[in-house]
């Protein structure tokens, strides 16, 4: 086995003549984590570059230590809740440093599990810079300087995407937080502006919120995670009000002066009145770049778009022979779960398969407490293309595994071909929203009716038994049918 991890290998110097690989990859994240393993186990010959982290961002500093971090806040919200179930206690206090280092523990098993798994595969792992020398032909720069070259029959491109920094006087010299920093805190901000109302603004406002933190949203929509339906946005909004969160929507930022972690100001404008909102600490979360400066992909012939991302097609090649994109750098949607997907798509089609991209199911969570969830068809997405439907809502209070467990904030509904019964979406704001929504996700891809979930036997208490209350709305759902068809006719 040739596994290297933090050091060169005896091969290595400043004019080495190019190393031979079935396939060379370029970015350690998951979906190019998985090629690796899947081709060295096929007897290929495989080696991935990657300049800080064994697994990329996902296991390392975004998905599971965040949902680590939100975890251990929904464990501070029990404590707070004790009296509802009958425990009584005499106070608590939050250790940030404890909170960290649970989340530390569970990334050092991740990594040395990811270890061994390219031991027993035979996928090397390269810790070190790379970019393009040539055609194919991948230049790792290792920690000690040395260098190596890496020629691959086939690349694979997956160095993700960044925190998003917007061109905002004084924000830069602020240096605020990204979530790589926020998931690093050891201790507990005193107050924590939060600006962007999106996927990591919402899940970290709340998470710190209940560490202690006074909190404050910024954003320049008008609603909270904007692109869903009104009904979504109100009840998110209604959640981070409840929890005590100030929430500035339809605001612009003009100005941030201060430095994080001592007093930062914010100057924003508000319906065109001005104001100073005023904290210890600003986390940016504002959407992400992709991480394609300084590769050397203009040696290559690989283009990008016009918004900077790696271009391919739908088999994920790029415009280079030999040269594959996957995940986020490739304009993939912003999932680990998609980014995997990603790799299935590239390794079928190098073993002699056709698989494409369009077309596939894009499920994900927001991992709020409680969680959102979607699949397929929103509201607002149906009626934007004109599809009819007919909509399935019920509260989660109608769940009655949601009232053992004094969670019944929220609601699910389900979208249904207006002339068949083929379920075209599903959205759940609820506890366990993620795990109920894959129920309703492999029904979709059966092609099952939805009254296969409605007359199915589902044990009894569990979440995913509410799907049969959700699915037995039937006069609701028969009323909202003829409103769309008045709409449309």
């Amino acid at each position: 086995m040739n596994t290297t991890t933090n050091t060169s290998s005896p091969q290595a110097s400043k004019n080495t003549q190019p190393e031979d690989f079935d396939l060379v990859i370029l970015g350690g994240g998951t979906g190019s984590t998985v090629a690796a393993w899947t081709f060295a186990g096929e007897g290929k010959r495989v080696a991935v570059v990657d300049r800080k982290y064994i697994g990329g961002s996902c296991p390392n500093i975004a998905c599971l230590p965040s949902k680590n971090i939100i975890h251990s806040a929904k464990v501070v919200d029990y404590f707070r809740r004790s009296k509802e179930f009958g425990i009584a206690h005499d106070g608590f206090t939050i250790d940030m440093s404890g909170v960290r280092e649970r989340k530390r523990k569970m990334v050092r098993g991740l990594n040395e599990m990811y270890i061994e798994n390219y031991r027993q595969t035979g996928a090397e792992f390269i810790l070190a810079t790379g970019r393009f020398v040539a055609p194919r032909t991948v230049e790792a720069t290792l920690p000690d300087g040395s260098t190596r070259q890496l020629r691959g029959t086939n690349v694979i491109v997956s160095t993700g995407t960044r925190a998003a920094l917007e061109a905002i006087p004084g924000l830069a010299e602020a240096q605020p937080l990204t979530h790589i920093e926020a998931l690093e805190l050891g201790q507990v901000p005193e107050h924590l502006l939060v600006i962007g109302g999106g996927y990591v603004g919402v899940e970290l406002s709340q998470a710190m919120r209940r560490f202690g933190s006074k909190v404050t949203v910024i954003d320049r929509n008008g609603r909270l995670m904007s692109k869903e339906d009104e009904d979504v946005c109100v009840a998110l909004n209604r959640l981070l009000d409840d929890e005590g969160i100030d929430v500035h929507l339809n605001t612009r930022i003009k100005q941030v002066s201060g430095k994080c972690g001592d007093s930062v100001s914010v100057v924003v404008e508000q319906n065109g009145i001005e104001k100073v909102l005023k904290g210890s600490h600003v986390l940016v979360a504002t959407g992400r770049n992709p991480n394609t400066e300084g590769l050397g992909l203009e040696l290559t012939g690989v283009e990008l778009t016009d918004r900077g991302y790696i271009k391919v097609n739908e088999r994920l090649q790029t415009t280079a022979p030999g040269v594959w994109a996957i995940g986020e750098v490739a304009g993939s949607p912003q999932f680990t779960h998609i980014s995997v997907d990603d790799f299935r798509v590239v390794h079928a089609n190098l073993t002699g398969g056709n698989r494409v991209t369009t077309g596939r199911q894009v499920p994900y969570c927001l991992f709020t407490d409680p969680e959102l969830a979607r699949i397929g068809l929103s509201e607002t997405e149906a009626e934007a293309q004109g599809i009819a439907y007919r909509l399935f809502k019920v509260p989660m209070e109608t769940n009655l595994r949601a009232r053992t467990l004094s969670e019944t904030r929220g609601f699910v509904k389900a979208l249904v071909e207006a002339h068949s019964d083929r379920i075209l979406g599903f959205t759940a704001f609820g506890v366990g929203a993620g795990e109920i929504l894959a129920a309703v996700q492999v029904a979709m891809i059966a092609g099952l009716p939805y009254t296969a979930l409605r007359d199915a036997v589902l044990t009894h208490p569990t979440l995913v038994e509410g799907l049969m209350p959700l699915f037995s709305s039937a006069a609701s759902a028969h009323n909202v049918v003829e409103t769309r068809r008045a709409q449309t006719a």
